[in-house]
């Protein structure tokens, strides 16, 4: 596990957007997991930036979504099928047929569930898997008490994250109670996995992830026991992690460190 430390937001965006490009330029036919929310779209929009002024190629990139509410089509503004599209997949090259987004409306979840990690696997498997993380901790829609080993399924939100997210709807009746999302199991087997945060409201959840035992009660804990997983914050997002100083020792060291491989 990697933590590194950034002054804004902004350089914490372009850092992480450069580990993906970085797999693309090696790996034309790359799989992205993608996650949604407001802490991605810096990423998103430096990704779209190096499409377009240094011809970072999508064309056999193939993407893989965590979630989506469930009852929203893909067309309502609040689903993350219109986010991905407005936010990222409309300003680069990939072809349609590579996007995947969980189905809000399908008529059989079960059955669609177990298509989408089938599909994942069709695919390769997911090269990058990106992540936010919610202010109780957890990652996908994967609320606290979710199995370390689940797979992608039908969560009940917490009403947590319906206060947290009920800022992008109307009024907090309209947030859907449910979603489809990733399993923490489906997500641990992505090769790398990078979790982005900013700002003082995800200060605690960074620190239960990285400093507590890791444990259900924050799903974001488990990518302690990834093989490569980075947590991409900036100075807010770090401020409760009580061994701060060395992981900035840490960053500060590794470009004199031997190579591991």
């Amino acid at each position: 596990m990697e933590i590194l430390i950034y002054q804004t937001y902004e350089e914490l965006s372009k850092a992480s957007a450069q580990v993906v490009a970085d797999l693309i330029n090696s790996k034309p036919n790359a799989v992205l997991g993608l996650a949604t929310g407001s802490t991605p779209l810096g990423l998103y929009q430096e990704l779209i930036r190096m499409h377009k002024e240094e011809g970072l190629d999508f064309s056999h990139v193939s993407t893989f979504n965590l979630d989506e509410y469930v009852g929203l089509s893909p067309d309502h503004p609040q689903s993350y099928h219109y986010f991905m599209h407005e936010n990222l997949f409309k300003d680069i090259n990939i072809e349609p047929q590579n996007v995947h987004v969980p189905s809000g409306t399908t008529s059989n979840y079960h059955a669609f569930c177990q298509w989408y990690e089938q599909r994942i696997e069709q695919c390769g498997g997911i090269d990058i898997q990106v992540l936010g993380v919610g202010s109780d901790g957890h990652i996908a829609f994967n609320e606290p008490s979710s199995s370390l080993g689940s797979r992608t399924r039908i969560k009940t939100l917490s009403e947590q994250t319906i206060d947290d997210n009920a800022r992008f709807f109307e009024k907090k009746e309209q947030v859907p109670i449910y979603a489809i999302t990733m399993g923490v199991g489906t997500v641990l087997e992505a090769r790398k996995l990078i979790l982005l945060a900013n700002g003082t409201s995800k200060a605690q959840a960074i620190a239960d992830a990285i400093e507590k035992p890791v444990s259900s009660m924050c799903t974001a804990s488990a990518l302690q026991l990834h093989p490569d997983s980075i947590f991409f914050l900036d100075t807010q997002a770090a401020g409760k992690l009580k061994m701060l100083d060395y992981y900035q020792w840490i960053q500060a060291k590794k470009p004199g460190a031997p190579p591991s491989s």
